[in-house]
């Protein structure tokens, strides 16, 4: 994967980087048909990047937020009908011309990425929806549009599931975000409960933090269950790889409430019975 640096002003390739994990992404699914992988592919590459360009290493906020500014003028080239130099975008460039895709879910996911660089508190859960809307449904709606099965319900159903995805990723690496210097729960939350930004960051399991995190938890949910019809909705694999990943993340829900909300000692965690467990469900959702 191509890495961005500024040179002379300018966003410049200087390097390749190996395509890791991205979670939201079903790059590897055995449901995901052929003809889509070289096309989900290049966004995973696309949002793998940026997401990098953010998150890791030692940069300064500033050399991040220019690098993700390469990416912004990656897109405009893009939407100006000319083809980046970077293999990785022009590759983007080509699928983004066959499947005919709509850029701004692209540019929603870098407004995403720039705000984790600069913003580390939520007050609450509505700037918390908001930043999911930019970080976590792009996903859904790229796929949707993929399969062109994007229909207004379609699409607001599957921004509910990536939405519950998210925040159920968030509940479930509390303590790994916390050493980031991040807290995703929005504030207004803590003060309702009583729990203190200490607390969090001396880990203490609480009856206030089992009460916040249950909360959260049943609101994530009531989000996933209310976007779930989309699934059975659906036809073919997307319908089937849809299922699986509802009842992943309703399964970790149910991890997080086996572990009694004690999420950084017991970090929720899926296993082969797991996956058992959720094959039995989604055949029977």
């Amino acid at each position: 994967m191509s890495r961005i640096q500024l040179r002379d002003g300018r966003p410049v390739i200087v390097d390749r980087m190996p395509v890791e994990h991205y979670e939201n992404f079903p790059v590897a699914s055995i449901l995901l048909p052929r003809r889509l992988v070289p096309a989900v592919e290049a966004i995973y590459a696309f949002a793998r990047g940026a997401d990098d360009v953010a998150d890791e290493g030692d940069a300064l906020p500033e050399q991040r937020l220019a690098e993700l500014a390469g990416y912004e003028a990656a897109l405009d080239e893009i939407a100006a009908g000319r083809t980046p130099s970077s293999p990785m975008f022009a590759r983007l460039a080509a699928v983004v011309a066959e499947f005919r895709l709509d850029l701004q879910p692209l540019h929603d996911l870098l407004s995403a990425f720039r705000q984790d660089v600069v913003t580390t508190r939520y007050p609450d859960y509505a700037a918390l929806l908001d930043y999911c809307r930019r970080s976590a449904d792009p996903v859904g709606r790229l796929m949707l549009a993929l399969y062109c099965v994007d229909g207004e319900r379609n699409l607001r159903e599957a921004d509910a599931v990536c939405t519950a995805l998210q925040l159920i990723n968030f509940w479930q690496d509390v303590g790994i975000d916390i050493v980031k210097g991040r807290i995703y729960l929005p504030q207004e939350d803590l003060q309702r409960f009583g729990v203190e930004e200490a607390d969090i960051v001396a880990q203490a399991d609480t009856p206030a933090w089992r009460a916040l995190i249950a909360f959260e938890v049943e609101r994530a949910r009531a989000l996933m269950l209310r976007g779930a019809p989309l699934a059975t909705r659906l036809p073919g694999r997307i319908g089937w790889e849809l299922r699986l990943v509802i009842q992943g993340g309703l399964r970790i829900l149910e991890r997080i409430e086996r572990a009694r909300y004690d999420v950084f000692r017991r970090r929720p965690q899926l296993g082969k019975r797991d996956y058992l467990v959720m094959g039995w469900r989604a055949l029977r959702m």
